[in-house]
């Protein structure tokens, strides 16, 4: 069975839909709805049709297909310019010290303040593998795949890139951080709340959030204990950032308290690695595991391969010059696996 990552289409639609319905909430950039997932559709097609260099607010949408079946099992985003359309807000931990000299007492209180440090910055996002494929490494190849497309593409994307992990999600699919900070002055759940981030966009984050520093140590142990915790299923992800050299710096999300993650993007592991060089032969047997891409934008596809670099040419094994069709002379980007 094969699978290649590839730019998104419009009829990929249906596809992504039900997915969406199997994400369990918290998903903001996959929302169970038809009309919004269109429209992320739109908007990366107008993306992958722009043919610039320059760097503006741009979505783009891949989708993992299986090269047998046509089927789309997976898929993963790429934002180029967060904060343009509305402000791209987070929680920033920080500490606050203060000291009585009457008692002789320095005390110490953390505290989350509403941010909008990361206006600007590129964000990697959107991932989500069909549970029925979570073998084999699929995770490892929606991932990746995004950064050879930011090094194929490098003036589209910003200095800084983030990754927001999805926050602790409790059986009913509420938030007990949410619930703790945010849920107090909005009056609707977590999963109202999400969703409505997901069709509108947060502006009402905006307009009704306190702008005041919350004092963590006034939360009750449910939300305090979640900060900064990935989801279960999200501890893998995590691992994976920081082997590509993310780093969590203090900011949360504001609905779920999921962790951010932060990298210059020239230093991302699979960005500064990737490798540029022309197909001398499509026969290559053994050699490095690697991930290979090629095409630009709406060409842009990937899979899992080997190959053998010489200089400035490489040999990659049949399956994966197949899976791409590519051929002897044929551009292709790789990085080891």
């Amino acid at each position: 069975m094969s699978f290649r990552l590839r730019a998104s289409r419009p009829d990929d639609l249906e596809h992504l839909y039900e997915m969406a319905k199997l994400t369990g909430g918290g998903f903001t950039n996959l929302p169970p709805d038809r009309d919004a997932l269109g429209e992320k559709l739109e908007t990366s097609a107008k993306a992958f049709a722009n043919t610039g260099e320059e760097l503006v607010d741009e979505t783009f949408v891949l989708v993992l297909e299986n090269t047998e079946t046509g089927a789309v099992r997976g898929t993963c985003q790429l934002m180029t310019q967060v904060g343009q359309q509305w402000p791209f807000y987070s929680y920033r931990t920080n500490t606050l010290t203060q000291y009585s000299q009457e008692l002789d007492r320095t005390v110490r209180a953390e505290m989350l303040s509403l941010s909008t440090d990361l206006e600007g910055c590129s964000e990697v996002g959107g991932l989500f593998l069909h549970p029925n494929e979570r073998a084999g490494g699929l995770g490892l190849l929606l991932a990746r795949s995004r950064y050879l497309f930011i090094a194929m593409h490098r003036a589209r994307f910003a200095e800084r890139v983030l990754a927001e992990l999805r926050g602790i999600i409790d059986d009913r699919g509420g938030s007990p951080f949410w619930d703790g900070v945010a849920g107090r002055f909005f009056g609707m759940s977590f999963q109202e709340a999400d969703y409505f981030n997901a069709i509108n966009g947060n502006q009402f984050i905006a307009d009704l959030m306190p702008k005041h520093p919350v004092y963590i140590a006034m939360l009750d142990d449910d939300a305090r204990d979640v900060i900064g915790l990935p989801h279960p299923t999200g501890r893998a992800a995590m691992r994976m950032l920081e082997k590509e050299g993310f780093a969590y710096e203090g900011y949360v999300d504001i609905f779920d308290g999921g962790p951010t993650m932060l990298a210059k993007t020239d230093n991302v592991v699979s960005v500064k690695n990737a490798a540029k060089a022309s197909v001398s032969a499509t026969d290559n047997e053994g050699g490095e595991k690697v991930l290979v891409a090629t095409g630009r934008l709406e060409e842009f596809r990937s899979c899992y391969g080997t190959r053998a670099l010489d200089g400035e040419s490489v040999a990659i094994d049949a399956g994966a010059a197949e899976t791409l069709g590519v051929d002897v002379g044929d551009t292709v980007w790789s990085v080891g696996r």
